[in-house]
């Protein structure tokens, strides 16, 4: 589903922050992407979901090559993937139930159908009674959910997060990462990358200054 094939991210000012990168992710795997601060991470999720492209090497989707697609094509590819980013990006003047709906207005599902799967989506994050609060007024940990949940909303073949749980205490950490093991018990392809893997049931792949060393399942 996902190959990387001897890929580098060079950035200007000449910062390498991949270098000849190589792994395969099969559908439906769980995998988790390790790694010190600055090792990689970031700029390897980034690479998946086609955010950036390789200065060399090839990264395939669906036997697809990311960084030969015309900037057209990009959305569509894009619409494979649910983002989960570690600062949330959420609208701060928008409910949570309109910050859920906002993927499927950019889709162009609109009506009882949007309400039906952004109700759902929030109640599978535990947020379904917190649909009207704006996002200043949740936790941090209902904020995190709230992400995820506008990421799962359309229902993606891959969910992609990045530090996930970076800011939270251990409770809703562990909370959030069962989230992504009940995901991915349903067929979602589900990458996470943190600085701590000690609990993960999954494949590690451990980056190291931009240099890859593959781990075995946990």
């Amino acid at each position: 589903m996902i190959k990387f094939d001897k890929v580098t991210k060079r950035y200007p000012g000449g910062h390498e922050a991949l270098r000849s990168v190589t792994f395969e992710i099969a559908k439906g795997e769980l995998v988790y992407i390790t790694g010190h601060s600055g090792a990689g991470k970031s700029t390897l999720l980034k690479l998946i979901a086609a955010i950036e492209r390789p200065t060399t090497g090839t990264v395939l989707l669906n036997n697809q090559n990311i960084g030969t697609l015309r900037r057209a094509a990009l959305p569509y590819i894009r619409r494979n993937f649910g983002m989960i980013f570690q600062d949330h990006k959420l609208l701060y003047d928008r409910s949570a139930f309109d910050n859920v709906a906002l993927p499927l207005a950019i889709d162009g599902v609109a009506g009882r159908e949007a309400g039906k799967r952004v109700r759902a989506a929030l109640d599978k994050v535990g947020l379904l009674n917190r649909e009207k609060a704006m996002p200043i007024a949740l936790s941090g940990g209902e904020q995190q959910r709230l992400a995820i949940a506008r990421a799962i909303v359309s229902r993606p073949a891959v969910l992609v997060a990045d530090e996930p749980t970076g800011n939270l205490d251990s409770n809703y950490a562990h909370d959030i990462m069962a989230l992504f093991r009940s995901f991915n018990e349903v067929g979602v392809t589900v990458l996470v990358a943190t600085h701590d893997a000690g609990n993960a049931e999954g494949r590690l792949l451990h980056l190291d200054h931009g240099a890859l060393t593959e781990g075995v399942p946990a």
